[in-house]
């Protein structure tokens, strides 16, 4: 008796755990149902969202759509046209030559960049170096110490320093920068000095701005926090607040990093243009966008495939910038826990 009756609560468990089975499993077919129904009247509405669109934002949407593919088109177009034109001057040069040679001399076909290379390189990055620091400072001081009053003094100075042209910086540069050079230091006073100012007077507008914008996005209670806890102004402003928008001003850098090395007309008129390679910062020098303006008006057959050439390796410097840009301003994924 008693087995019979251990073998019916047995079977009774066995059958209750068989229903709860099923029961889970049908609730399991419910929520998937619900779910694919719940898709299809989302799919349904968003169809009637659309289908409901006046011809008026049929119109608008199509010409925002054409503008988007004429900026994409353009860009396409310009890297086509350019690798096109340079790649086979690099095949026929060679590709060793072309970048590591230390001669460009078109008279007798050699041409070799990496004087120009070098000399584009030193110049943004040592300009980038001071205009990043002047820039970053001028905007800590325009944002958190000049007052309302100081700002409405500072800003339209900064918003007409990025509306000069290049071409004015460059006169200045000759006729003022050039000389003071010459007199003070020695030299010629065309040379690589006179051009490193000039480019880091050219992106202070660039870093000022977005430093400026990035410290503003910094959320007050950062600032709070820190002075409650005893901190000073200053000591709040460079271990808090420039911390919190690194990735930003970081940004800026490297935009300001970009606008100095494609910088043509102000580096041709205060650099000097000899295509050797530079021994100090008072040599004369020649950047990759100077060789490529002053020398497109005359070249013509291999003379003018490497000067397109140039513009390819220039392109892929862009190219590379471009990318770490995209790098620095992503943000970063969560860590699943």
């Amino acid at each position: 008796m008693a087995r019979d009756k251990d073998k019916g609560e047995m079977l009774s468990g066995v059958n209750d755990c068989l229903t709860h089975s099923l029961t889970l499993h049908n609730l399991a077919k419910t929520a998937h149902s619900y779910n694919e129904d719940m898709k299809k009247l989302r799919e349904r509405t968003n169809r009637r969202k659309v289908d409901a669109r006046t011809p008026g934002e049929r119109i608008f949407e199509g010409g925002f759509f054409l503008c988007a593919s004429v900026s994409v088109l353009a860009v396409v177009l310009i890297s086509v046209f350019i690798f096109i034109k340079g790649l086979p001057a690099i095949s026929q040069i060679g590709v060793f030559s072309f970048i590591f040679g230390s001669i460009w001399k078109p008279t007798t076909m050699q041409f070799g960049i990496l004087p120009m290379i070098v000399t584009s390189l030193i110049t943004a990055l040592i300009s980038v170096i001071i205009g990043s620091v002047i820039g970053i400072l001028a905007a800590c001081y325009m944002t958190d110490l000049a007052g309302k009053r100081g700002r409405r003094l500072l800003k339209p100075c900064i918003d007409l320093l990025a509306g000069i042209p290049s071409v004015v910086y460059g006169f200045f540069g000759l006729v003022v920068l050039v000389p003071l050079i010459r007199q003070c230091i020695g030299g010629n006073g065309l040379s690589m000095l006179a051009a490193v100012i000039i480019l880091s007077i050219m992106i202070l507008p660039t870093v000022i701005s977005i430093t400026m914008d990035a410290i503003q996005t910094v959320p007050h209670e950062y600032r709070e926090g820190a002075l409650a806890l005893g901190a000073t102004h200053m000591q709040t402003l460079f271990t808090v607040v420039l911390p919190a928008a690194k990735k930003t001003i970081l940004a800026g850098v490297v935009l300001g990093m970009g606008r100095a090395i494609g910088e043509t007309m102000a580096v041709m008129l205060v650099a000097g243009n000899r295509p050797t390679m530079p021994g100090s910062l008072l040599d004369p020098v020649r950047t990759m966008t100077s060789n490529i303006a002053m020398e497109m008006s005359y070249a013509s057959g291999l003379h003018q495939e490497a000067l397109f050439a140039t513009g390819v390796i220039l392109f892929l410097f862009i190219m590379a910038i471009n990318g770490l840009l995209r790098k620095l301003t992503k943000p970063k994924k969560e860590k699943a826990r």
